[in-house]
C-alpha cells in the first residue's frame, strides 16, 4: 500500500529472512534508499520507520558505495544458489500469505524471499527502446536460493521450486533476465526480453550467426 504511490526518490523492497544470530528465526525486512535531501527524506520515511514493533531499525544518511553494498556479506564465497523470479500482477493478502506460509519451511537459513519495487524512471521508458522491456509499475518475486552444504542442495532446490510454483497465479509474466536459473525451460529466454525478443534475435543473426557468445541465457541466431 505505501509503494502505491511512493516518488521517485524513494526505493523501499521487502523480504522475508532468516535472523543472523543463527537462531534461524523469520523475518520480515523493509530495506529502503532515499535520495532526496534528509528533511524530505525522513518526512517520507516516517510511516515506515514508526509502523508496528520493529525488531531492528537501522536507517540513517550513508554514503552510496556502503548502501550499494549492503547486502554483499549475504552472499559469501563458495555459496550454492538457486533462484528463480517473476514480476507480481500484484502484492495481495493471498501472494503474501502463500510467501509466508512457504517461508516457514524454508531449509536454508540463507535464502531470501525478495520482493523489488519497480517505479520511477525505469517505468517512463518504451519498452522496445532498450533490451530491458518490463516497464510497468510493479514487484519482483526473487526467491533467491543459498546454502552452503552441498548434500542440502536437493532439498533446497526442490522448496525453491515448491514455492515458485504456489506463487505462479500471482505473476503477471515477464522475468528479469539476471535472474533466470541455469534449468530454465529456453521459452524462458524469450519471456525477459518481451517484445524485444524478435529485434534481439535479429541483430544476433547479423553479428553472432554461429552463437560464438551463447555461455549465457543464450538468444540463439537460429530461432
Amino acid at each position: 500500500d505505501f509503494n502505491a504511490d511512493v516518488g521517485d526518490d524513494l526505493t523501499l523492497n521487502a523480504a522475508m529472512l532468516h535472523a543472523p544470530d543463527g537462531s534461524r528465526d523469520k523475518l520480515g525486512m523493509l530495506q529502503m534508499c532515499h535520495v532526496g535531501p534528509p528533511d524530505k527524506a525522513r518526512a517520507d520515511l516516517e510511516p515506515v520507520v514508526s509502523f508496528g514493533q520493529p525488531v531492528m531499525v537501522e536507517v540513517g544518511p550513508m554514503p552510496y558505495p556502503v548502501m550499494n553494498t549492503l547486502l554483499d556479506e549475504g552472499f559469501p564465497s563458495g555459496a550454492l544458489n538457486y533462484w528463480k523470479s517473476s514480476f507480481l500482477s500484484g502484492v495481495t493478502d493471498d501472494a503474501i500469505t502463500t510467501m509466508v506460509e512457504h517461508f516457514a519451511t524454508c531449509p536454508s537459513p540463507m535464502t531470501v524471499i525478495l520482493l523489488e519495487h519497480f517505479h520511477g524512471e525505469v517505468t517512463r521508458v518504451d519498452p522496445t527502446a532498450t533490451a530491458f522491456p518490463h516497464r510497468e509499475r510493479s514487484h519482483n518475486f526473487l526467491i533467491a536460493g543459498e546454502w552452503m552444504d552441498p548434500d542440502a542442495t536437493e532439498d533446497n532446490i526442490l522448496w525453491v521450486k515448491e514455492t515458485y510454483a504456489a506463487m505462479e497465479s500471482h505473476f503477471r509474466g515477464g522475468v528479469y533476465v539476471n535472474y533466470l536459473a541455469y534449468d530454465e525451460a529456453a521459452g524462458s529466454v524469450q519471456d525477459a526480453y518481451g517484445v524485444v525478443y524478435d529485434r534481439l534475435r535479429e541483430l544476433k543473426q547479423r553479428y553472432d550467426p554461429h552463437n560464438l557468445f551463447h555461455l549465457n541465457q543464450n538468444i540463439d541466431p537460429a530461432g
